[in-house]
């Protein structure tokens, strides 16, 4: 007996995707083995390590823990998708290459997008708001110093990046 495939329009990186797949394809299997998005790295499988996070919407899920199905609708967005269009880093990946936030690399997506959701929520976190951010993600090599210079780097360029940019006229 075969399983019944279900029509799915994934919009990920801001492409959508028209897709058949079983109802129980877990986003991250679809991600990485459907759209060959090989970022959302798997390790856990239980959501207890991070490594496959990704933004829904803006905000941080477990891909191995989420159905495929339950993110039609939302805007997913992947490691893949946070440099900008021309290949420019964003600031956090720019902070983790600046910190050396990452050595065999296995975490580091998840680490990315969960920190990029952290500090749009909170762009100028203190030294413990910085290590509360990537509470959730584990990570076998690095002792986490790096990456907490990471996150505080990234929040750095973002202020730098605020401060750069045009400002609109008074009064509009």
């Amino acid at each position: 007996m075969s399983e019944s495939l279900l029509d799915v329009r994934l919009s990920v990186n801001g492409v959508l995707h028209e897709l058949r797949l079983p109802a129980r394809r877990l986003l991250s299997d679809a991600l990485r083995h459907d759209l060959g998005l090989t970022g959302t790295h798997v390790g856990c499988e239980h959501g207890v390590c991070g490594a496959c996070t990704v933004l829904a919407d803006g905000r941080p899920v477990r891909a191995c823990l989420m159905f495929a199905v339950s993110a039609v609708g939302l805007e997913l967005t992947t490691v893949e998708g946070l440099a900008d269009g021309d290949g420019t880093l964003s600031n956090v990946q720019q902070a983790f290459v600046e910190c050396h936030g990452l050595q065999c690399g296995f975490c580091t997506p998840g680490f990315l997008t969960t920190i990029t959701a952290g500090l749009r929520e909170n762009p100028q976190p203190t030294h413990e708001e910085a290590r509360d951010m990537i509470a959730g993600n584990l990570c076998r090599c690095t002792g986490y110093q790096n990456i907490v210079k990471a996150v505080e780097r990234a929040a750095e360029l973002g202020v730098e990046a605020r401060e750069l940019a045009p400002q609109p006229p008074e009064g509009s």
